[in-house]
């Protein structure tokens, strides 16, 4: 697997394959998002297939905020999500981010887990429409070990 930053683009065409997303961002739409704020959007390819995306931008100079990634369904389970997001904190670090904020919704458990399993931490539950739709917001400490 291959994990490398990629173009907004090469994001939508990601984004268009993840079947989650009812509504995928397109460029117009990724652009506008990212306008103004120092982001960092990443791809990872198997065999030079793109598979997945993770996409975040800076809040601050201190914090990011990690916003949209997915896999594609033929990728699940090989490791790809945690692959992106191993890459965004190690990138957020370098970068001289103290924090990473995320948001995630209680339909997507497979995230929900990922998040926890790295060490995010629940700050607020946001109720929006269907239970299901609830948004559960995190936040991580980049600098504080998991241990």
């Amino acid at each position: 697997m291959k994990i490398r930053q990629a173009s907004i683009a090469e994001a939508a065409a990601v984004l268009a394959q993840i079947e989650e997303f009812a509504y995928p961002a397109d460029e117009a739409g990724l652009q506008s998002r990212l306008q103004g704020h120092r982001s960092l959007i990443l791809i990872a390819e198997i065999e030079g297939q793109p598979v997945g995306i993770k996409i975040g931008y800076a809040l601050s100079e201190t914090c990011f905020y990690s916003w949209l990634g997915g896999v594609t369904a033929e990728a699940r389970g090989y490791g790809v999500a945690q692959a992106l997001l191993t890459a965004q904190e190690t990138w957020m670090r370098e970068q001289g981010y103290v924090e990473v904020r995320v948001k995630s919704r209680n339909r997507f458990s497979a995230m929900l887990r990922l998040l926890l399993r790295n060490g995010y931490q629940i700050e607020h539950l946001e109720k929006k429409d269907g239970l299901a739709d609830y948004r559960l917001h995190f936040i991580k400490d980049l600098f504080i070990s998991e241990g």
